[in-house]
């Protein structure tokens, strides 16, 4: 197990260089003519689902804004202060909220709360994992 955290600690922050290129340019993304905000929570998501035809579309933006943060709810094996549950989640909102607001002044991106709602549960999830694997593992003496 061991080598699992070790390879974590590898990984990740190319994992975090790849999610930002594609919250600032991925998917063909280009410059907005002006800034967007969207703070209603879940009404941009839920307008979002009802124009969309494409099922796939939908899962791809709804369910991936969740399952590529889940990752981080592992940031307790590099920094063991984040392995309290709130600590974890408000580093990481300030951290998001950061990069959301970076998607607003550049305009390669919209400030959305959808998004940061979704990708903090994504992250509380991946935290409730990885409590799981640790419970389990260190039950059996792997650490």
């Amino acid at each position: 197990m061991a080598f699992l955290k070790n390879l974590y600690k590898i990984l990740i922050p190319f994992y975090i260089l790849f999610l930002l290129y594609l919250m600032f340019f991925g998917f063909e993304r280009s410059q907005y003519d002006v800034n967007i905000v969207r703070l209603i929570p879940m009404f941009s998501t839920a307008g979002f689902i009802n124009e969309t035809i494409l099922w796939k579309t939908i899962v791809i933006n709804v369910f991936g804004n969740i399952l590529v943060f889940v990752p981080f709810g592992f940031f307790g094996i590099v920094f063991p202060k984040l392995n309290n549950f709130w600590i974890l989640i408000l580093d990481f909102l300030f951290a998001i909220i950061i990069v959301e607001s970076l998607q607003y002044f550049t305009r390669l991106g919209v400030f959305d709360i959808d998004d940061i709602i979704l990708n903090t549960l994504g992250v509380a999830i991946g935290f409730w994992i990885y409590q799981l694997f640790e419970k389990k593992f260190n039950s059996r003496r792997f650490f």
